[in-house]
Parts: C-alpha cells; structure tokens; sequence
C-alpha cells in the first residue's frame, strides 16, 4: 500500500510540475507576441492627501482613488462652481460695480470699491487671484444674493449627479455644511472644462486687469508638462486643496487632491504615472 501512494505522491507532482511548465511557456510566448507586457505595471505613487483621485474625463473611469468618496472641506477650489454658474448665466462684458461690503477675510482682488469692472476681469480675479470679494460679487450680480447664488450652485451639483457635495458659499471659507469629495470635484471640473471660457480663464497664467497684475496661483502651469488648469485652494480647517487637469499626446486627465500638504509633487507624480499606463 505505501509503495502504491508513493508512485501516486509521484505522478501527481510530476503532472503539477508539467502544468507549471506549460503555463510559464504560454506566458513566454504571448510575452514575445506581446500578448503580455515584459515589465510589470508600475504601480502607483505614494500620494500623501487625504483623499485624492486621478480621473479620465473622457471615459469616466479612475486611474487611481485614496478614499475618493470622502466628505471634507474644500476651501477656494468652490470657485470652480463659483465660475462657472456665472458664465452659464452672465456676459462677459456685463458691468459690475464694486462694493466695499463685498470684501472678506483671506484672498483679495485688490479692486476698488465704487470702480466698475467687467464679469471677465472678476473672473480672472476670481480664479487666478482667487479673490473671495469678487466671488461675492459675482454671487450678488448673478444672482441677486449669495443665498440665491448658493441655491443655483446646490442645484447644479445636483444636476452634475454629484452626491457627496454641498455649498454653503461662492468662496469656499470654512462653513459647517460646506463639502464636497475628491471624485465630486473630478467631475464638476470635467463639466466646466467643457466651458471654453472657462478653460480659457482657468488656463491663463498671467493677465492685467483694471490697472491690477494677476499672477495664477497654480505653479504646475508653469512646473508640469501639459497641466492647464484649474484652481487652488488653501483654508486652516481644508489644508491645501488642488484641482488640475492636463493634455498629453492630446489625452485629458484630471487629478483632485484635498488636505495635501505635498500637493504639487501629488499631482505631478500621478500625472507621470497615469500617462506611463
């Protein structure tokens, strides 16, 4: 009997060993036809957000998510929507006298009260200087009220399918219900690039504006190859927030991080990596 389950011990190994065999030169094979990739796919970089995504706006499909469903503040990356509704709904070269009780706390236009300046020079001030007193101008003019102009936004998140976003202002300063997600933002900014004005704006690295030098606050238009747009954003409560897009080889791709610290190295890395898949 030992000697039977022996030899039986035996000719099984010997028929895995064959099928081993057969698999590691099907797999040469198909490697020289490529059929299958010599090197292994790199995997995916380091990303030190909280939550961030790399998405396809083209395909509707993620490259790479880190808990990209993730309620958290937003901070001046709001101003995304903020430019949007405005363009949907005001002309360009609409007039728009500056209000003093328009100014905020943190970024400014440096407009001055009482002058008049065209919803295009807001909007360069909006989202290259990202200017929390235009974003509530914009709101007032639009829509007659920031609390107006809050509802619109709410309503076109709804429209996006965006569920796990909710605005409380134009600006994006800290508000209790004032959140959105990493892949919520991926697709509003997919939506909003479709704007040609507003790719136009988000694009533009330098302008003057009424007597007012702006310089975009986004350095990857200027770092990374390919990136042409959109905004950044900074609260205490937020961190750094960064939404970017980017062409290659005539390819879009769209990377969202939130409470990053190391937000232009994040999103150049997962650029890099995307466009090497």
């Amino acid at each position: 009997m030992k000697g039977i389950l022996l030899k039986t011990k035996q000719a099984l190994a010997y028929v895995r060993a064959v099928r081993i065999s057969a698999i590691v030169l099907t797999i040469a094979m198909l490697a020289a036809m490529g059929g299958v990739p010599v090197d292994a796919v790199e995997e995916p970089p380091y990303v030190s957000a909280s939550t961030a995504i790399l998405y396809d706006p083209e395909t509707k499909t993620t490259l790479f998510e880190k808990d990209s469903n993730t309620e958290l503040p937003i901070a001046s990356i709001t101003k995304i929507m903020t430019a949007l509704i405005v363009l949907e709904r005001c002309k360009l070269n609409d007039s728009v006298t500056f209000k003093k009780e328009w100014q905020v706390e943190g970024s400014s236009s440096g407009f001055t009260a009482g002058k008049t300046y065209t919803v295009r020079q807001m909007l360069y001030a909006l989202m290259l200087a990202s200017g929390n007193d235009t974003a509530m101008g914009l709101a007032e003019f639009t829509a007659g009220s920031q609390e107006k102009f809050v509802e619109l936004m709410n309503a076109k998140a709804k429209s996006l399918g965006l569920e796990h976003t909710h605005f409380a202002n134009p600006h994006g300063l800290d508000a209790k219900d004032h959140y959105s997600t990493a892949r919520d933002m991926a697709v509003l900014t997919a939506a909003a690039m479709e704007n040609m004005k507003f790719r136009l704006i988000a694009s533009t690295k330098e302008v003057r504006v009424g007597g007012i030098y702006f310089r975009n606050h986004n350095k990857l238009l200027w770092d990374a190859p390919g990136v042409i747009g959109v905004k950044t954003g900074y609260t205490s409560k937020a961190g750094r927030t960064l939404v970017t897009m980017a062409e290659r080889g005539g390819k879009p791709l769209i990377a969202v991080t939130l409470n990053d610290g190391d937000d232009w190295k994040d999103h150049s890395n997962l650029y890099n990596w995307g466009y090497a898949q």
